[in-house]
């Protein structure tokens, strides 16, 4: 029987590249999204069922998983943490205290609960593999806030590849740089997508599946001798 992977934040952009990469590769695939999913579909090689979930909830995060784990009849292989959300720009001192505790609630908290419902759920031997930004290692006028939730979870993964290394689980992060996705594209004039391909020196932001092919290649057993890694597929943005 094909593995089970779940991906937390599966619905659109890098997760949903992430679903449908990981059941092209034979894996079954449950995921979460914020609102309810539609019916189970089928995938080549595999099968994708969605469940709904509010990642800023740890019961019903570990309530998705639990479903998830009866529907399919197994716990799952590999977890990818993705969940996710963004507001608009703006420096430290200007920023609204109130977009920043949402930022903090989907992008810490909800991150927190879906890598401990991870840590408790998956099988040994098995991957954990969290969703970051390469700008927590650029700094960007006005993105502070959104890059400091994501370097929180860096050090959330980087502790969790120390506490699962005696179970044999692989935990790593994967750090796409600006991704052709409605998170990227919210609320960004054609000038600022501009700034942000030029970033790169080929002259273009990523596309969700080529992410999706490092966080598969880091589920599959072909990793296995990477662990406690952040990975950056950022067309070398650097």
């Amino acid at each position: 029987m094909s593995k089970l992977a779940v991906v937390v934040g599966g619905s659109r952009g890098i997760g949903a590249a992430c679903v449908a990469t990981l059941a092209a590769q034979g894996w079954r695939v449950a995921y979460t999204r914020a609102q309810a999913p539609g019916e189970s579909a089928a995938a080549p090689g595999g099968e994708i069922r969605g469940y709904q979930a509010d990642v800023r909830d740890a019961a019903q995060v570990d309530a998705a998983f639990a479903k998830a784990a009866d529907d399919f009849g197994a716990s799952p292989d590999c977890v990818v943490v993705n969940a996710g959300i963004n507001v608009p720009p703006a420096p430290v001192g200007e920023f609204d205290p109130a977009r920043f505790r949402e930022l903090v609630e989907v992008n810490f908290v909800g991150a927190f609960n879906a890598l401990s419902a991870a840590a408790r759920c998956v099988n040994d031997q098995g991957s954990i593999i969290g969703i970051t930004t390469s700008m927590v290692r650029v700094g960007i006028p006005g993105g502070g806030p959104y890059t400091a939730t994501k370097a929180a979870v860096e050090s959330l993964l980087r502790s969790m590849a120390r506490e699962l290394a005696g179970r044999g689980i692989r935990v790593n992060g994967v750090a796409p740089g600006p991704v052709d996705t409605d998170l990227f594209n919210a609320g960004k004039t054609d000038e600022a997508k501009a700034r942000a391909a030029a970033m790169s020196p080929f002259n273009r932001i990523g596309r969700p599946e080529e992410v999706a092919e490092v966080v598969a290649f880091l589920a599959s057993d072909k990793a296995s001798w990477v662990h406690g890694q952040i990975v950056q597929p950022n067309g070398g943005m650097v």
